[in-house]
């Protein structure tokens, strides 16, 4: 019989701060994390605003940073990986570490001037900023297990990661996992996604809207404990939520735009309730990807009109994108702790920005103001370049959990 997979950690970090109190005051609160960008000079772009961490709000333990210090992936990834250790009240010995990130570019002044230069090669700093190497540094640090995994499919690398830890749960050949991701604005992807036009230039980001013009990013990084429900209840540790289903399908529509009809996400999410065991009109939230882009939100309601049918329009579904900006690697874990959040306090996140209702996008959004519900399920979903998509299915934890 598959092991029950359950949530004993976590630790969370966004602009809006360390903590998951951060989130409630900032996110949940109806604060956008959106500033002008002063990490680098935005002038040549279309867009200067992200949502950065500017070193105001909840500090980082153990990392004092002053306003307008960019911090370090690696650091970043150990405060939020202690956090989460320390509320499972675990050491983490012997558990698998995975990881959705792109890397560590963040630390390395002058990195891309170097790899211009074509004095890269030699540069040490490329091993350092490798994205296994920061699942290998980061196991090194807190005497975490040797398997160590990095996943790097864009978007929905940490939600992977989170999916693979709790197949290995799931199957036995682990009893504890720390899986999560991490990405933080640097100026080489926001370019590039400048160049593709994806950014907003009004500095909002507007999901599900009639109007949007695209994403922003944002600083994210989140790491989360995952354990069998039984060795959880045997050391007893507080079990906060299940990982019930997980899924991840690929439509191979396009490089970079959805199938139209949300094709590969309605799989991944039917994939993911059908392993929580559960019927679709049993989830009672869905955190969407919901970029802001007009491509995916018509192509993403689509799909939810697929996982639910006539249900769909009684289903609430937000986009904290239009909060935290989109994370990118990181976006899955964080978006976890949000859907975890929202499950263990009865309290939806809003989608920000909505204004006028696009005739194509139409469900319940949470617009603009969090939203009382009494909730055992829900469904956060995301997507990637390529057509990849992933969905997991959070439980809350019930009343005779440890």
């Amino acid at each position: 019989m598959a092991a029950e997979v359950a949530i004993t950690g976590y630790g969370v970090f966004t602009s809006y701060g360390f903590g998951s109190q951060a989130l409630r005051d900032g996110l949940f609160a109806g604060h956008t994390g959106f500033t002008p960008v002063t990490r680098f000079d935005s002038t040549p772009y279309h867009a200067d605003r992200a949502a950065t961490y500017e070193g105001e709000g909840p500090e980082i333990p153990g990392l004092p940073l002053k306003p307008g210090v960019t911090p370090g992936q690696g650091e970043v990834l150990r405060a939020c990986a202690l956090a989460a250790l320390a509320m499972a009240r675990h050491n983490g010995a012997d558990a698998p570490v995975l990881l959705g990130t792109a890397g560590d570019h963040s630390g390395n002044r002058g990195f891309w001037e170097d790899i211009a230069a074509g004095r890269i090669p030699a540069d040490p700093r490329v091993l350092d900023s490798l994205p296994s190497r920061l699942a290998e540094r980061l196991g090194e640090e807190l005497g975490l297990g040797r398997r160590r995994l990095a996943f790097v499919n864009a978007c929905v690398a940490s939600t992977n990661a989170i999916a693979h830890g709790a197949d290995l749960i799931s199957r036995g050949s682990a009893d504890v996992v720390v899986a999560g991701g991490s990405y933080l604005v640097t100026e080489d992807v926001f370019a590039k996604f400048d160049s593709g036009k994806a950014l907003s230039r009004e500095g909002v980001v507007r999901p599900f809207a009639n109007g949007r013009m695209g994403l922003l990013q944002g600083d994210g990084v989140a790491v989360l404990v995952l354990e069998s429900v039984r060795h959880a209840q045997e050391r007893g540790a507080d079990i906060l939520g299940k990982v019930a289903g997980w899924g991840m399908a690929a439509d191979a529509h396009h490089v970079i735009q959805p199938h139209p009809r949300g094709e590969g996400m309605a799989a991944a999410a039917g994939a993911a309730i059908r392993r929580a065991g559960i019927a679709p009109e049993q989830i009672g939230y869905v955190n969407a990807h919901g970029t802001g882009t007009p491509l995916n939100d018509v192509a993403e309601t689509a799909a939810l009109h697929r996982i639910f049918g006539e249900h769909a329009p009684r289903v609430p579904v937000s986009s904290t994108k239009s909060g935290t900006g989109h994370m990118l690697e990181a976006t899955g874990a964080v978006e976890a702790v949000i859907t975890l959040l929202a499950l263990r306090e009865g309290l939806l996140p809003p989608t920000l920005g909505y204004q006028e209702p696009d005739p194509d996008c139409d469900l319940d959004y949470v617009p603009n103001a969090a939203r009382p519900a009494d909730i055992t399920h829900a469904l956060s979903l995301n997507a990637a370049f390529g057509g990849v998509n992933a969905a997991l299915v959070l439980e809350r934890a019930g009343e005779d959990a440890a």
